[in-house]
């Protein structure tokens, strides 16, 4: 099957509705067999479940600060704890490892876990340049081994609600969609002790996937161009950051290869509300995600009812409902054990039970190389169209 097309799904009996999209083909796991990972990282890595997972044991962690690796040792109930990355693996006890390293380290600490022959999952983005991310693909390929990108978004309740009404045709033909990345007062992460982290000036958009997933993951569309426009105030803070970048917030307008419109915006400064959402609008349905996951979630269907707007002109009038959410962490998509809630909308059980199932199965993952490069390069070329003041850029492909 191509790779860009959805895996075909059984029925989701707890929940009356027929999930058909990519990353849910989970068979029963008559088996016995374990996956031995390694989790690297001490701050994103420790908010997963793979200790609950019936095909999982968690052999070993790691993290340069011991406070960090002390802490992984016990959330995962591991007794094997390495100082660096590069101790861990040499224990020819790992299958795969969960990289959950700063995100400028991603391509260099994947690449090494494949040339250590282990599978790898790894947190958001793949990589922060365009020459990275062709070795990334290029490795992935040489060794043979599983490549996951542990993307958030793809798994929110919301988003896994919306892939099923669009593969129903719920919403007609998508004709525009709009995500948003809101993290204001992200410069208190800046520094740590006097010294620069890794998030110092980091470009908005080299930090894209939490958006660019919605729609990708939805209708499996590849960004093709974007003009793309950057805000700064010349704040001292951003002064000689390694990324000589002078943006706090971008925005986005990108194409698809179906001439769909998306307006991306990932911003870290200003009078803002946090945000991880979209909307995604349709001939027949739209559907707004709340501004949080405690807001209401709209669905809005076209209607064949004619009034009259404020100046006396006739319309079509649409009709307006709230969404009650499906909770997918608490049905059957998920061995008993990780059915509960978790971080980034519920997505971590998710990650978690995807890395394993694909693993177990011996089959490729939902947000495989290819799905992980499509979210992630088009932030790349947008941020470079940032620094030429909005110039229409194309967007490679690496599929």
């Amino acid at each position: 099957m191509d790779r860009r097309k959805f895996i075909s799904q059984a029925g989701l009996a707890a929940s009356g509705l027929a999930l058909s999209h990519s990353g849910f083909a989970f068979p029963l796991r008559n088996t016995d067999r374990k996956i031995h990972i390694g989790i690297v990282g001490g701050n994103f890595g420790s908010g997963f479940y793979f200790h609950e997972d019936p095909n999982c044991i968690v052999e070993a962690v790691s993290d340069l600060i011991p406070e960090r690796k002390e802490k992984l040792m016990r959330i995962y109930k591991c007794t094997k704890g390495y100082n660096s990355l590069t101790e861990l693996l040499t224990d020819k006890k790992i299958d795969a490892v969960f990289v959950a390293t700063p995100a400028p380290d991603h391509f260099n600490h994947v690449t090494q876990v494949l040339k250590a022959g282990k599978h790898v999952l790894c947190a958001v983005p793949a990589a922060m340049t365009l020459e990275q991310c062709n070795g990334l693909r290029e490795t992935v390929r040489r060794t043979g081994l599983t490549y996951m990108m542990a993307e958030t978004s793809y798994y929110r309740q919301n988003t896994i609600s919306v892939r099923d009404f669009y593969k129903k045709g719920a919403f007609g033909t998508i004709f525009s969609a709009a995500a948003e990345y809101n993290h204001p007062g992200l410069e208190t992460l800046y520094f740590e002790n006097g010294k620069p982290t890794w998030r110092h000036g980091l470009p908005p958009m080299k930090y894209p996937t939490h958006c660019t997933s919605f729609l990708i993951s939805v209708t499996g569309e590849r960004l093709t161009r974007v003009s793309c426009l950057g805000w700064g105030d010349d704040s001292p803070i951003l002064k000689k950051n390694k990324f000589n970048n002078p943006f706090w917030n971008e925005t986005a307008f990108f194409q698809t290869n179906r001439n769909t419109p998306f307006r991306v915006e990932v911003n870290w400064k200003g009078a803002l509300r946090g945000a991880e959402r979209a909307e995604w609008r349709g001939s027949k349905m739209s559907f707004y995600s709340g501004q949080s996951e405690s807001d209401e979630e709209i669905i809005v269907r076209a209607g064949d009812e004619i009034k009259k707007d404020d100046g006396g002109f006739d319309y079509k009038a649409s009709t307006t409902e709230v969404y009650k959410p499906v909770i997918w962490w608490d049905t059957d998509l998920l061995p008993a054990p990780l059915r509960h809630q978790s971080g980034h909308g519920g997505s971590h059980t998710f990650i978690t039970h995807e890395f394993i199932d694909a693993l177990i199965n011996n089959r490729k993952p939902a947000v495989d190389i290819y799905e992980a490069l499509a979210y992630t390069a088009p932030g790349i070329v947008a941020h470079e169209s940032a620094l030429k003041n909005g110039e229409s850029m194309k967007i490679p492909s690496f599929d």
